[in-house]
């Protein structure tokens, strides 16, 4: 995935006079020094030949993934300061009740430097927001010169770009029509799923905002090929159909029913308590996923209360972070089984558990690394920590009952 780093950028510069070449600093928030940007190619039009200065007027976020090189050394994507993209208007009083609220938006220019690191892959900072300064250009782009420079910067991204397709490749799953999958299988076809998913996100946020955005991703995604030949056997299946009832009227059934007509669920009456409960807002969710929420809102509030978000500390950002996700990955598994167990099969179920399963683990590991530093007091690390283990053997005892059906 591409590094964004917007939100931890403080003030940066990114200088463009001599052609070819793009050199420059950028401050980030929890990095002691400037990261230096020397890069091979030239800046859009707008920023071809200038000196461009910008600065961070909001609030900056520290950089925790580790990794970003020091010195980031490549080639130029798109740098520019005129990309033109949709930004959301919200006031604090917006926020204010539950009902959904359609919010309005404005087209406006976004600062957008994009580049291909030799360490680091693509490298994204992107705000409407920044302050800018820039000088005046030192020289110009011809429209020879443009375009060749857009080609370079489309050969960029679509090198980058093949990693994705290696991961898709490399995740593929064809097990034979015939076969009763185990969960096995059905992790190899998640994985798969996360494949395509990932080069999906990064296509739609390189081109989310461009007029012919979905002509783009779907070329990119091979969905126009699919599309094409599902359309193909579509006109095979009609020109079959047609065949010799040219002079006759052809009845068609009736619409299928909207969903608006089908019956709301309802649970399983003889499984409440077990596969399912009701909560006090009347959603029907799973026991443990119940459980994990609570823990999850509680530690939450206990964290803002005491004031442990105010440190900025790496590992409680994990441990929050993987409880969260734990808990979505818990509602994926077991909350449709409120409706039946029939209607998932026992392997589906243990390849998803397994996912929340490895979330829990980093949760936990999250927490020891917090418990060294002792960000929180002793009673409160040692609660979480029991109640982990505690929805740890639970998930394990739901991984041993499914597999005792498949």
């Amino acid at each position: 995935m591409a590094w964004r780093i917007e939100d931890s950028v403080q003030r940066g510069e990114l200088d463009n006079r001599e052609r070819g070449i793009v050199r420059g600093k950028i401050w980030l928030h929890g990095l002691t020094d400037p990261i230096i940007v020397e890069l091979r190619g030239d800046a859009c039009p707008d920023l071809a030949g200038c000196l461009l200065n910008f600065e961070n007027p909001g609030e900056t976020f520290p950089l925790h993934t580790d990794g970003l090189s020091a010195l980031q050394t490549g080639v130029v994507g798109d740098l520019t300061a005129s990309r033109k993209v949709r930004v959301v208007e919200i006031l604090e009083e917006d926020l204010s009740g539950d009902e959904p609220k359609a919010f309005p938006e404005h087209w406006a220019n976004s600062l957008y430097l994009e580049w291909f690191s030799e360490t680091n892959g693509r490298v994204v900072i992107e705000s409407a927001n920044y302050k800018l300064t820039l000088s005046p250009p030192l020289w110009k782009l011809s429209p020879e010169e443009d375009e060749q420079r857009k080609k370079d910067a489309a050969a960029g991204f679509a090198d980058f770009m093949k990693q994705f397709d290696a991961a898709l490749e490399s995740s593929v799953h064809h097990p034979p029509e015939d076969k009763q999958w185990d969960e096995f299988d059905y992790e190899r076809f998640m994985r798969e799923s996360d494949a395509r998913t990932d080069k999906y996100m990064e296509l739609l946020e390189k081109y989310g905002d461009d007029p012919e955005s979905e002509d783009i991703i779907s070329r990119e995604m091979g969905w126009d090929q699919e599309n094409q030949e599902a359309e193909w056997e579509l006109e095979a299946v009609e020109d079959s159909s047609l065949a010799g009832q040219s002079e006759e009227k052809i009845e068609f059934g009736e619409l299928p029913p909207s969903l608006e007509d089908f019956p709301a669920l309802e649970p399983d009456a003889t499984t409440e308590g077990v596969d399912w409960i009701r909560r006090e807002d009347g959603d029907i969710c799973h026991p443990l996923y119940a459980r994990c929420f609570e823990g999850t809102v509680s530690l939450m509030d206990k964290c803002e209360e005491s004031g442990f978000l105010k440190r900025d500390d790496r590992d409680l950002d994990m441990l929050l972070g993987e409880y969260q996700i734990t808990t979505a990955k818990l509602a994926g598994a077991l909350n449709g089984l409120a409706y039946g167990r029939d209607l998932q099969e026992g392997p589906f179920i243990v390849a998803r558990l397994k996912r929340a399963l490895a979330h829990l683990h980093n949760t936990q590991a999250a927490l020891e690394a917090v418990a060294a530093k002792k960000v929180f007091p002793s009673d409160l690390s040692d609660s979480v920590r029991s109640e982990l283990f505690s929805i740890r053997e639970e998930i394990l005892r739901l991984m041993q009952e499914f597999r005792a059906k498949e």
